[in-house]
């Protein structure tokens, strides 16, 4: 969704939780800002009519209550206002440290192509007196990053529908197609994974994204399947073993900051430029990716291949960025 919908969108939310009658399409055209056009000219007013629909039908899928009725036996003309009673939040008792959570769970949405549903979710917290602050990091930076396939396959968790991609294992040569009812997306030990029936198999796996190639192709209608109730972490858990950290990396950490990376530490001292920690890790690449999280605050120092690791994770959440800014640049 473009900046620019996305703003008509909350200003109309705006508008008509401001009235309490129902406004007609031309009294909200004259209200809101993006549906400006000119009423005598034919092909404008048919294609501000095909916008308002579109934007119509936009707010009822993101679960705002639109109502459509008149304000009097003698109005021809439909009107439109949202109910309070509906849209309305019950009080929502949040600690400061926990909405500062939603605040970074908002964040990795709007990272992974789910703006409007970050953005969704915040209006209607702070709607119900909740200050939830987005840039909260609870005394770290999180950087998140998230792989090509999060998002597909995401959405294709939500609607129930199967999918196929090509998937590489380690000790294969080359990608294989894989079908797949996806139940779930989740992150377990810094690397996200989809758990769901493999269609091919006929049972139950999961599959790193970051081993997905190319492409996530939708192949199954909305609803095609129901999944059961299971845990998703304790399965990815289970499939990927225990795991011997017999690597050590020593890392700087600034002052009071990094309490997880403390609290994992199975060695350390204090120093004037800040603090060493002896950190155990099996994997350099899963190491990395939770090191950038804490962003400036910690520095590796050693082993070479850690910290190779943690630039390259670096450089690609710096392209990242660059892909987001042009992107939202060119619109």
């Amino acid at each position: 969704m473009s900046r620019t919908r996305t703003e008509r969108l909350v200003n109309l939310v705006i508008c008509l939780l401001s009235t309490r009658r129902f406004l007609t399409a031309a009294q909200i055209a004259a209200t809101v800002p993006g549906y400006e056009h000119d009423p005598d000219d034919v092909r404008d007013h048919e294609a501000f009519q095909r916008k308002f629909e579109r934007d119509k039908a936009e707010l009822r899928e993101l679960g705002v209550p639109l109502e459509t009725g008149t304000a009097s036996v003698f109005d021809t003309e439909p009107g439109y206002r949202i109910a309070h009673r509906e849209y309305a939040l019950p009080d929502i008792p949040l600690e400061p440290d926990e909405a500062a959570a939603v605040g970074i769970a908002a964040r990795l949405w709007q990272h992974a192509g789910l703006a409007a549903a970050a953005s969704s979710g915040l209006a209607k917290l702070r709607a119900a007196g909740v200050d939830v602050d987005p840039q909260a990091t609870l005394g770290l930076e999180p950087m998140v990053t998230v792989d090509p396939a999060f998002a597909p396959l995401t959405a294709a968790a939500r609607d129930r529908r199967e999918v196929s991609f090509d998937y590489r294992t380690p000790d294969g040569d080359a990608p294989a197609t894989r079908r797949l009812q996806p139940w779930g997306v989740v992150c377990w030990r810094g690397r996200w994974y989809v758990v769901g029936h493999d269609l091919e198999r006929e049972a139950t796996r999961c599959f790193r994204l970051s081993r997905v190639v190319g492409a996530v192709r939708v192949t199954g209608r909305p609803g095609a399947y129901t999944p059961p109730e299971v845990d998703l972490i304790s399965h990815v858990a289970r499939w990927s073993g225990p795991v011997e950290r017999t690597g050590r990396a020593t890392v700087l950490v600034a002052p009071g900051r990094a309490a997880g990376l403390r609290r994992w530490a199975v060695g350390g001292s204090t120093g004037p430029d800040g603090d060493r920690l002896v950190l155990p890790y099996a994997d350099p690449e899963s190491l990395a990716g939770q090191l950038v999280g804490y962003g400036p605050d910690v520095r590796v120092l050693s082993p070479p291949e850690v910290r190779e690791a943690v630039i390259q994770r670096l450089k690609e959440v710096a392209a990242r960025h660059d892909e987001v800014a042009t992107s939202g640049g060119a619109r």
